[in-house]
């Protein structure tokens, strides 16, 4: 009888690592891990639903680590003095990238849909997740963010249909072999220009069939490079895509509109707000009609469809404040995030945690011009330090960096060296109708922050 497999994954708690974990586990294999963030006491409450499906928890010092059979799982960018690395070696376990062992589930399936671009992937995803759901096609779905429709950011189903968010950011999304290749929209992010269209284009040409969003220059292009019968185009400005959004009506807790497809026409409500999820909407559609869902079924199940946490997330509201935790964190993002904001009423006071040293210096006229075009006159941009997760950087851009440009352009803004005394000044500033904006990623915990500024207002 032939034993099940062993995982370790180390960082088991990553919004990556996570579903990918509870997916493998499902399919039969005994998976352990650990994570830095436990050790730290930090959300406990994500290691305590791993423990409840029986997932053996280490410390991050190797112990966990002990067998040649056993099979390491890391992030792309790991250090190879983590304690569970050293382990891994000194015990003979064979050692393999996340992205590694999630290509391989990915291109195993008899259909696949891989849903990249530098922005709206995890909407796009759990958008696709609950058509699938309900059209009873037992979707299982690798995301990268929690799809509140399911309470998790993995959906078990079957071997049959893999749908996966996928990440250009460490150049991975080579990997993937995709029936159906969801490409919102390509912008400035990890890497650049010329090795993104690269990659993207590699990508669109391993699939079946290509699902292109027209409103966006470089995927536009790309649509250019792909035969007209492998893809399926998406806009809400070009009336020749071939899935249209019609009479677009914002509202703050949502958006309504007419898709059109050929000669039919069908009404979508959506609980989430703003134009970028109109695109979102419509890049779930078209994928959706690659899997031969019928438009009128696709478009219901759009209606039912919760969102995604920390995108956009009302935390609260206090003393006539509202407070919103989002996930923006690059141009497009925050973009994004802004316009649909300044659609109603409010200043904003913006916290903006970037993701890291690496990408403020990449994107650092690009940040600046950004919230300089998109922040209105009375509004406020607070900066404190970047996420730090270890590791030799480059420091040579830093918040104060992103905040002198904003302020030489007359907007105004404030950088800490850190969050609390960002939250001292939210506090400070806040009135009534200002909504608070607590903006960044990889990093669980601005969650925590954003409740406790709610708390003190």
């Amino acid at each position: 009888m032939t034993s099940k497999p062993a995982y370790f994954f180390c960082g088991v708690g990553g919004s990556g690592m996570l579903p990918l974990a509870l997916i493998v586990q499902a399919r039969g294999a005994v998976v352990a891990g650990s994570d830095r963030s436990r050790d730290q006491g930090r959300t406990p409450e994500k290691f305590a639903l791993l423990e409840s499906k029986g997932l053996a928890l280490f410390p991050q010092d190797g112990s966990g680590l002990t067998s040649a059979d056993q099979i390491l799982v890391t992030s792309a960018a790991v250090e190879e003095t983590i304690p569970d690395v050293i382990a891994a070696r000194k015990a003979g376990a064979r050692a393999m990238t996340r992205a590694e062992l999630l290509s391989e589930l990915f291109n195993a399936a008899e259909t696949s849909v891989g849903v990249a671009g530098t922005s709206g992937k995890s909407t796009t995803t759990g958008m696709i997740a609950l058509i699938a759901e309900r059209m009873g096609l037992a979707p299982t779905v690798m995301n990268g963010a929690e799809m509140k429709n399911f309470a998790a950011s993995a959906l078990i189903g079957g071997d049959d249909l893999f749908v996966a968010e996928v990440d250009e950011s460490d150049g991975s999304i080579a990997r993937y072999r995709p029936t159906v290749a969801v490409i919102n929209n390509i912008a400035l992010d990890h890497k650049s220009m010329d090795e993104l269209r690269d990659l993207f284009a590699g990508f669109a040409g391993r699939a079946r069939t290509v699902v292109l969003n027209l409103d966006n220059g470089e995927t536009r292009a790309l649509a250019g490079m792909v035969s007209r019968g492998k893809q399926i185009t998406f806009s809400l400005k070009d009336s020749g895509a071939d899935l249209v959004a019609e009479d677009i009506v914002l509202a703050p807790g949502g958006v309504a509109f007419q898709v059109r497809h050929a000669n039919e026409s069908r009404a979508v409500r959506l609980l989430t707000p703003g134009r970028h999820n109109v695109a979102n909407a419509l890049a779930a559609l078209a994928a959706a009609k690659a899997l031969g869902a019928p438009l009128a079924k696709a478009c219901d199940a759009l209606t039912g469809f919760s969102g995604i946490r920390r995108r956009l997330d009302v935390v609260g509201t206090k003393s006539g404040v509202t407070v919103i935790d989002d996930f923006a964190h690059n141009p497009d993002k925050i973009t994004a995030t802004l316009e649909t904001l300044h659609a109603f009423p409010g200043r904003l006071l913006v916290m903006f945690q970037p993701h890291g040293f690496s990408p403020l210096k990449l994107m650092k006229d690009d940040f600046i011009a950004t919230f300089v075009e998109r922040l209105s006159g009375g509004d406020v941009l607070i900066m404190p330090a970047p996420a730090y997760f270890g590791g030799t950087v480059d420091r040579s851009v830093t918040n104060t960096d992103i905040i002198a440009g904003v302020r030489a352009k007359g907007r105004e803004g404030y950088a800490f060296d850190d969050r609390e005394a960002c939250g001292d000044k939210l506090i400070e500033l806040a009135g009534p109708g200002d909504r608070i904006v607590i903006m960044g990623a990889r990093d669980d915990t601005l969650s925590t922050f954003a409740a406790k500024v709610l708390e003190r207002l």
